[in-house]
Protein backbone atom coordinates (compact mmCIF):
# COMPACT_ATOMS: atom_id res chain seq x y z
CA UNK A 1 0.00 0.00 0.00
CA UNK A 2 3.47 2.43 0.14
CA UNK A 3 2.70 3.03 -3.49
CA UNK A 4 -0.65 4.48 -2.92
CA UNK A 5 -1.63 7.64 -1.55
CA UNK A 6 -2.61 7.35 2.09
CA UNK A 7 -4.41 10.46 4.15
CA UNK A 8 -6.98 11.99 2.04
CA UNK A 9 -6.28 10.70 -1.07
CA UNK A 10 -7.16 7.17 -0.26
CA UNK A 11 -9.76 8.17 1.88
CA UNK A 12 -11.62 9.94 -0.80
CA UNK A 13 -10.64 7.14 -3.00
CA UNK A 14 -13.17 4.85 -1.15
CA UNK A 15 -15.94 7.45 -0.68
CA UNK A 16 -16.31 8.41 -4.40
CA UNK A 17 -15.77 4.51 -5.58
CA UNK A 18 -18.79 3.63 -3.08
CA UNK A 19 -21.38 6.75 -3.98
CA UNK A 20 -20.57 5.60 -7.77
CA UNK A 21 -20.92 2.22 -7.12
CA UNK A 22 -24.24 2.50 -5.01
CA UNK A 23 -25.92 4.68 -7.55
CA UNK A 24 -28.46 2.80 -9.90
CA UNK A 25 -26.93 2.68 -13.28
CA UNK A 26 -26.71 -0.60 -16.22
CA UNK A 27 -25.28 -2.66 -14.62
CA UNK A 28 -27.03 -2.63 -11.43
CA UNK A 29 -30.26 -3.26 -13.29
CA UNK A 30 -28.64 -5.91 -15.52
CA UNK A 31 -27.39 -7.70 -12.15
CA UNK A 32 -31.09 -6.86 -10.66
CA UNK A 33 -33.13 -8.41 -13.67
CA UNK A 34 -31.76 -11.12 -14.16
CA UNK A 35 -31.51 -12.15 -10.40
CA UNK A 36 -35.26 -11.13 -10.39
CA UNK A 37 -35.87 -13.41 -13.67
CA UNK A 38 -34.01 -15.99 -12.65
CA UNK A 39 -33.09 -16.11 -9.19
CA UNK A 40 -29.72 -16.75 -7.07
CA UNK A 41 -27.63 -18.15 -9.00
CA UNK A 42 -28.06 -16.04 -12.32
CA UNK A 43 -27.89 -12.88 -10.19
CA UNK A 44 -23.95 -14.19 -8.63
CA UNK A 45 -23.76 -14.73 -12.61
CA UNK A 46 -24.44 -11.55 -13.33
CA UNK A 47 -22.55 -9.64 -10.56
CA UNK A 48 -19.43 -11.91 -11.64
CA UNK A 49 -19.48 -11.14 -15.43
CA UNK A 50 -20.03 -7.39 -14.39
CA UNK A 51 -16.76 -7.26 -12.38
CA UNK A 52 -15.07 -9.34 -14.67
CA UNK A 53 -15.47 -6.55 -17.28
CA UNK A 54 -13.75 -4.18 -14.84
CA UNK A 55 -11.32 -6.46 -14.36
CA UNK A 56 -10.30 -5.82 -18.31
CA UNK A 57 -10.58 -2.24 -17.82
CA UNK A 58 -8.40 -1.99 -14.71
CA UNK A 59 -5.40 -3.83 -16.18
CA UNK A 60 -5.85 -2.23 -19.82
CA UNK A 61 -5.96 1.52 -17.68
CA UNK A 62 -2.67 0.45 -15.23
CA UNK A 63 -0.76 -0.81 -17.76
CA UNK A 64 -1.49 1.17 -20.47
CA UNK A 65 -2.19 4.48 -19.41
CA UNK A 66 0.14 4.30 -16.19
CA UNK A 67 2.78 3.70 -18.37
CA UNK A 68 2.53 6.98 -20.78
CA UNK A 69 1.56 8.84 -17.78
CA UNK A 70 5.24 8.00 -15.92
CA UNK A 71 6.77 9.20 -19.23
CA UNK A 72 5.49 11.55 -20.71
CA UNK A 73 4.69 14.86 -19.52
CA UNK A 74 2.12 16.00 -22.37
CA UNK A 75 0.18 12.96 -21.89
CA UNK A 76 -0.40 13.59 -18.19
CA UNK A 77 -1.40 17.23 -18.89
CA UNK A 78 -3.91 15.91 -21.76
CA UNK A 79 -5.05 13.16 -19.26
CA UNK A 80 -5.89 15.36 -16.54
CA UNK A 81 -7.71 17.86 -18.02
CA UNK A 82 -9.92 15.71 -20.26
CA UNK A 83 -10.54 13.52 -17.46
CA UNK A 84 -11.61 16.50 -15.25
CA UNK A 85 -14.06 18.49 -17.88
CA UNK A 86 -15.52 14.59 -18.61
CA UNK A 87 -15.98 13.84 -14.87
CA UNK A 88 -17.49 17.01 -14.57
CA UNK A 89 -19.63 16.56 -17.27
CA UNK A 90 -21.01 13.18 -15.58
CA UNK A 91 -21.56 15.03 -12.89
CA UNK A 92 -23.84 17.73 -14.07
CA UNK A 93 -25.55 14.91 -16.74
CA UNK A 94 -26.41 13.05 -13.57
CA UNK A 95 -27.57 15.91 -11.29
CA UNK A 96 -30.10 17.00 -14.43
CA UNK A 97 -31.22 13.29 -14.69
CA UNK A 98 -31.61 11.90 -11.63
CA UNK A 99 -31.46 7.63 -10.95
CA UNK A 100 -34.23 5.79 -11.64
CA UNK A 101 -34.24 2.02 -11.32
CA UNK A 102 -36.30 0.33 -14.32
CA UNK A 103 -35.73 -3.56 -14.61
CA UNK A 104 -36.81 -4.53 -17.84
CA UNK A 105 -39.95 -6.38 -18.04
CA UNK A 106 -39.69 -10.16 -17.65
CA UNK A 107 -36.70 -10.65 -19.25
CA UNK A 108 -36.09 -14.18 -21.46
CA UNK A 109 -34.52 -16.89 -19.16
CA UNK A 110 -30.89 -17.30 -20.69
CA UNK A 111 -28.30 -20.30 -19.90
CA UNK A 112 -25.98 -19.97 -17.24
CA UNK A 113 -22.57 -18.76 -19.16
CA UNK A 114 -24.63 -16.71 -21.26
CA UNK A 115 -25.68 -15.08 -18.33
CA UNK A 116 -22.21 -14.21 -17.20
CA UNK A 117 -21.03 -13.43 -20.50
CA UNK A 118 -23.54 -10.83 -21.06
CA UNK A 119 -22.47 -8.89 -18.09
CA UNK A 120 -19.28 -8.97 -19.49
CA UNK A 121 -19.63 -7.48 -22.41
CA UNK A 122 -21.82 -5.22 -21.67
CA UNK A 123 -19.47 -3.83 -19.15
CA UNK A 124 -16.30 -4.29 -21.34
CA UNK A 125 -17.60 -2.72 -24.24
CA UNK A 126 -19.55 0.27 -22.85
CA UNK A 127 -17.55 3.53 -23.94
CA UNK A 128 -18.82 5.35 -20.78
CA UNK A 129 -17.17 2.48 -18.18
CA UNK A 130 -13.97 2.69 -20.14
CA UNK A 131 -13.99 7.29 -20.51
CA UNK A 132 -14.67 6.78 -16.44
CA UNK A 133 -11.63 4.71 -15.81
CA UNK A 134 -9.65 7.04 -17.45
CA UNK A 135 -10.77 9.48 -16.28
CA UNK A 136 -11.16 8.65 -12.55
CA UNK A 137 -7.70 6.15 -11.52
CA UNK A 138 -5.55 9.16 -12.70
CA UNK A 139 -6.03 11.47 -10.33
CA UNK A 140 -5.13 8.78 -7.29
CA UNK A 141 -2.19 7.92 -8.32
CA UNK A 142 1.15 9.47 -6.92
CA UNK A 143 3.56 9.83 -9.99
CA UNK A 144 6.79 10.40 -7.38
CA UNK A 145 6.82 6.43 -6.57
CA UNK A 146 7.53 5.45 -10.09
CA UNK A 147 4.97 2.71 -9.71
CA UNK A 148 2.10 4.25 -11.65
CA UNK A 149 0.90 1.25 -13.10
CA UNK A 150 0.81 -0.72 -10.45
CA UNK A 151 -1.15 1.85 -8.29
CA UNK A 152 -3.62 1.71 -11.29
CA UNK A 153 -3.92 -1.87 -10.80
CA UNK A 154 -4.03 -1.86 -6.89
CA UNK A 155 -6.89 1.39 -6.95
CA UNK A 156 -8.87 -0.88 -10.36
CA UNK A 157 -8.54 -4.16 -7.60
CA UNK A 158 -10.08 -2.30 -5.46
CA UNK A 159 -12.79 -0.55 -6.95
CA UNK A 160 -13.82 -3.86 -8.39
CA UNK A 161 -13.73 -5.90 -5.35
CA UNK A 162 -16.24 -3.01 -3.76
CA UNK A 163 -18.53 -3.56 -7.08
CA UNK A 164 -18.78 -6.93 -6.69
CA UNK A 165 -19.07 -7.24 -2.69
CA UNK A 166 -22.26 -4.95 -3.88
CA UNK A 167 -24.10 -6.08 -6.74
CA UNK A 168 -23.40 -9.76 -5.68
CA UNK A 169 -25.87 -9.44 -2.28
CA UNK A 170 -28.20 -7.62 -4.58
CA UNK A 171 -28.21 -10.57 -7.44
CA UNK A 172 -28.41 -12.80 -4.72
CA UNK A 173 -31.19 -10.96 -2.82
CA UNK A 174 -32.87 -9.69 -6.13
CA UNK A 175 -36.54 -10.32 -5.07
CA UNK A 176 -36.77 -8.48 -1.74
CA UNK A 177 -34.03 -5.64 -2.64
CA UNK A 178 -35.51 -5.18 -6.27
CA UNK A 179 -38.94 -4.97 -4.91
CA UNK A 180 -37.54 -2.48 -1.85
CA UNK A 181 -35.84 0.05 -4.29
CA UNK A 182 -38.85 0.08 -7.04
CA UNK A 183 -41.13 1.20 -4.40
CA UNK A 184 -38.63 4.12 -3.13
CA UNK A 185 -37.62 5.96 -6.81
CA UNK A 186 -36.57 8.69 -3.69
CA UNK A 187 -33.53 6.50 -3.06
CA UNK A 188 -32.55 6.37 -6.68
CA UNK A 189 -32.96 9.81 -6.62
CA UNK A 190 -30.46 10.56 -3.54
CA UNK A 191 -28.07 8.64 -4.74
CA UNK A 192 -27.78 10.37 -7.88
CA UNK A 193 -27.70 13.68 -6.92
CA UNK A 194 -24.80 12.28 -4.73
CA UNK A 195 -22.97 10.43 -6.89
CA UNK A 196 -23.45 13.89 -9.33
CA UNK A 197 -21.79 15.85 -6.68
CA UNK A 198 -18.98 14.08 -5.71
CA UNK A 199 -17.83 13.48 -9.70
CA UNK A 200 -18.11 17.22 -10.18
CA UNK A 201 -16.22 17.59 -7.00
CA UNK A 202 -13.55 14.82 -8.31
CA UNK A 203 -13.54 16.52 -12.03
CA UNK A 204 -12.53 20.16 -9.58
CA UNK A 205 -9.93 18.08 -7.59
CA UNK A 206 -8.15 16.76 -10.76
CA UNK A 207 -8.21 19.99 -13.09
CA UNK A 208 -6.74 22.21 -9.83
CA UNK A 209 -4.03 19.08 -8.81
CA UNK A 210 -0.59 19.80 -9.66
CA UNK A 211 1.77 17.11 -11.39
CA UNK A 212 3.20 14.69 -8.78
Amino acid sequence: MGAVNLGSGLVLFLVASWALILTPGPDMIYVLTRGLAQGRRAGLLSAAGVTAGLLVHTLLAAFGLGVILQTSAPAFMAVKYLGAAYLIYLGFKTLRSPSRLDPLEEPRALRPGVVFLQGFMSNLFNPKIVLFFLAFLPQFVSRAADRASFQMLLLGLTFALFTILFLSPLGYFAGRLGGWLIRRPGVGRWLGGLSGTVLIGLGLRLALAQRR
